[in-house]
């Protein structure tokens, strides 16, 4: 007798290659068996019909650090097929963290000082384990982390002696399960990092196999050097290295996606590198003055002095305080933005490059977020594989899936096979789409009938579920021995 049988689904196992109908039995948390499976019972029969089988879906750049204990339900992301969560990018995460007082930008698009009680990586790990959040957590160390918890001035460079105590607490971290290390170096908290810091910290990958993952020092007009300056540090750190969200931002870099993924082309063909992306033209964190224009809109999603700015745009805001747009923007600080600010030829090309896969960068802690959060994932198999066809199907979920869990080692998870982890979700081909929209952002996707985490189901859009089935992922080993060969 199986736990879980669904048939006559048509599965898309993770691979970049087309599907085929069959049947699908799981027992204890694990794929059993695949085929033909007439005449065998379960406790849970599902009827897949007209629907797609697929590896739960993989969000390999999230903020969800605190929110998968605060909140562990993970209604944002189960509602929309995904199942297990990459936290800690960017440069923030949640451990090891300690305060002195209030978290510094951007280490507040994590919540208050309340939410940050993890000093050690391994405590929070133990606090994800406790919390048995709604999906599967695998952790970065974020360089601004290990910065805020050594150095009393973030607007300098670390001193040999804080670089020596960085690497430490990032072995430690390591140790416990850390996936590796993430730096966002176009926030004012690491600017002042000179590319030294960072390697030297990213050679404590080279030892145990770590990732480095990074926002770029910068998106704009030198975002060439950016990116040669992340894959430098990944050479010397012989570390894979993951671009987060791969973008060309503001108006006067628009066009210049294909010169980025031929730098990036070149480069795979000599380290292991690849980037994630997500599938919208807009895009979202703390308010930056740096990036404060006329040239393209700019939506508040929170002010902590102004939360009444929430959901307005900028410009509306000024109009109405009669003031230039930096000076609002400063009345407005500490806040988030949504930046209207990428084109959308650019978002196409970079989705369907065979080195790009599919991450929300949602933030959860905004009263008024950017629609990714609810609508990342089936706006890539709605939208862009079947409305636009930018790609085939099994492409789209090989970028949420199988190519997801090569990057980040997570054996056992995004292929549909036996002995596989039972992480899946089942969904309409024809009915999926997103729903969260830029004025309401917070809604449920259409067309996903159930989602299971470790062979247990975990959501269905007509079913109160109160269980929770996720676990805590440490990194499996090297990642270089699973990252996947260039395109």
């Amino acid at each position: 007798m199986h736990d879980l049988l669904i048939r006559d689904a048509f599965v898309l196992d993770g691979r970049n290659h087309a599907g085929r109908m069959a049947d699908l039995a799981v027992k204890a948390g694990r794929i059993v068996a695949l085929g033909e499976l007439a005449g065998q019972l379960a406790q849970e029969v599902r009827d897949g019909r007209g629907l797609v089988l697929a590896p739960g879906f993989i969000d390999v750049h999230t903020h969800d650090d605190t929110m998968v204990i605060r909140r562990p339900e993970q209604l944002p992301k189960l509602s929309q097929g995904v199942t297990t969560v990459v936290v800690g990018n960017c440069g923030i995460s949640a451990a090891p963290v300690r305060l002195r007082g209030e978290p510094p930008d951007p280490l507040n698009l994590l919540g208050p000082a309340a939410a940050f009680g993890y000093p050690t990586f391994a405590a929070y790990r133990a606090a994800v384990e406790q919390a048995r959040p709604g999906v599967n957590v695998a952790a970065l160390v974020g360089h601004t982390a290990l910065r805020s918890n050594h150095l009393d001035d973030l607007q300098r460079a670390a001193t040999p002696a804080e670089i020596a105590a960085m690497r430490a607490e990032l072995r430690d971290s390591l140790a416990a399960g850390a996936l590796g290390l993430s730096s966002g170096l176009a926030y004012a908290s690491a600017a002042a990092a000179p590319t030294e810091e960072v390697a030297q910290l990213a050679a404590e990958l080279d030892a145990v196999g770590g990732l480095y993952a990074t926002h770029l020092r910068s998106e704009f007009a030198a975002v060439h050097e950016a990116l040669d300056e992340a894959l430098d540090i990944g050479r010397r750190a012989r570390a894979p290295v993951v671009v987060s969200h791969f973008k060309c931002a503001g108006v006067d870099n628009w066009g210049r996606a294909p010169e980025l993924l031929g730098a990036l082309e070149r480069a795979a063909q000599r380290q292991p590198v690849g980037c994630d992306c997500y599938p919208y033209a807009a895009s979202s964190s703390t308010l930056d003055l740096k990036q404060v224009t006329d040239r393209h809109r700019i939506t508040i999603t929170w002010s902590t002095p102004h939360p009444e700015c929430g959901g307005l745009d900028l410009a509306a805001i000024a109009a109405d305080w009669g003031l230039d747009l930096e000076s609002t923007a400063r009345r407005l600080q500490p806040a988030g933005a949504v930046y209207y600010g990428m084109s959308e030829a650019d978002v196409r090309l970079i989705l369907a490059h065979p080195l790009s896969m599919i991450g929300s960068d949602g933030l959860p802690e905004d009263p008024f977020p950017h629609p990714r959060l609810w609508g990342a994932f089936p706006r890539v198999l709605g939208h862009f594989s079947r409305d636009l066809g930018l790609f085939p199907l099994h492409t789209a979920v090989h970028k949420m899936t199988g190519l997801s869990a090569a990057r980040f080692g997570l054996r056992g998870r995004g292929l549909i096979e036996p002995g596989a982890q039972a992480d899946l979700v089942l969904f309409d081909p024809a009915r999926i789409r997103d729903v969260a929209d830029f004025s309401e952002p917070q809604r449920p996707a259409e067309g996903i009938h159930a989602v299971w985490v470790n062979g247990r189901l975990a959501y269905a859009p007509d079913q109160a579920i109160e269980a929770r089935h996720g676990r805590f992922l440490p990194r499996a080993g090297d990642l270089r021995s699973t990252f996947p060969s260039s395109c």
